[in-house]
């Protein structure tokens, strides 16, 4: 199973929206897909059309309590996508787990050995605490969504100084597999500006695929679907399609059932 962390500690970037629709064009593609939403606001779980009355088990029961994946995860209605919801309670989760001694490791040790993916995405909130340390901690690569603003650049260098950490402390092999602007708007100078910095500094790492500010992927959420289910010719899902071919050309090859 590839294991890919959707972080940035900037809010606001369109990290949820990525996790969910990335993970939907995965899934209907063909692969086994898990989602993991490790942000205690839920978001993911809402906008994938998982009401809070149907979240029993939850990331917080995985973290903290230790409950098998099986135990946690719950079928969407988008074939082969499964998730693990979020709760409130994992607003909590950062405070209870600070005294225990692999409190980085929890993540990892949930999903190791797991075979019943292709691939597990993870949602982690606008933060570098101890929930996104653990996706780091747990996954093979990182996918970096970056709001076209000037704001955002300095919020990506605080981001991979937490790599080098990262990489240097609890996962050696933490790569990130690319870099995805988001919200962007080609009547904004500033925005084709900032578009030109990042690329000129991190060259080939950044997706050629930009997902553009697009009203329907702002209400998908609130019909509990993802934009590519709501409205799959709109710009923003066609640009998210074409960002899952991208990422599926950097992944390592599917290993086919026997």
């Amino acid at each position: 199973m590839i294991r890919i962390a959707i972080a940035n500690q900037k809010g606001g970037v369109g990290k949820t929206t990525t996790a969910i629709n990335i993970a939907t064009a995965l899934a209907a593609t063909g692969w086994k897909t898990l989602l993991i939403d490790l942000d205690p606001q839920g978001n993911a779980s809402t906008g994938i059309g998982v009401a809070a009355a149907d979240r029993g088990a939850s990331s917080y029961d995985l973290l903290v309590d230790q409950a098998p994946l099986s135990a946690c995860v719950v079928p969407t209605r988008i074939p082969l996508l499964d998730l693990v919801p979020a709760t409130v309670d994992l607003s909590g989760a950062e405070v209870e787990l600070v005294s225990v001694a692999n409190r980085t490791d929890r993540l990892r040790d949930a999903l190791a050995g797991e075979s019943g993916y292709d691939v597990c995405f993870i949602d982690c909130p606008p933060s570098l605490g101890l929930l996104t340390l653990n996706a780091m901690a747990a996954a093979d690569t990182l996918l970096v969504p970056l709001q076209c603003e000037f704001f955002a650049l300095e919020g990506l260098s605080q981001l991979l100084t937490t790599v080098e950490r990262v990489q240097q402390r609890f996962n050696p092999a933490l790569g990130i597999v690319g870099i995805a602007l988001t919200m962007f708007d080609r009547r904004n100078r500033l925005t084709d500006q900032v578009a030109e910095d990042v690329r000129s500094c991190l060259g080939q790492l950044v997706f050629e695929t930009v997902i553009p500010r697009n009203v329907r992927l702002s209400e998908a959420p609130s019909h509990g679907l993802p934009a590519l289910v709501y409205d799959h010719n709109c710009s923003g899902s066609r640009a998210y399609m074409a960002l899952a071919r991208e990422l599926i050309g950097r992944l390592p090859a599917r290993r086919m059932a026997a």
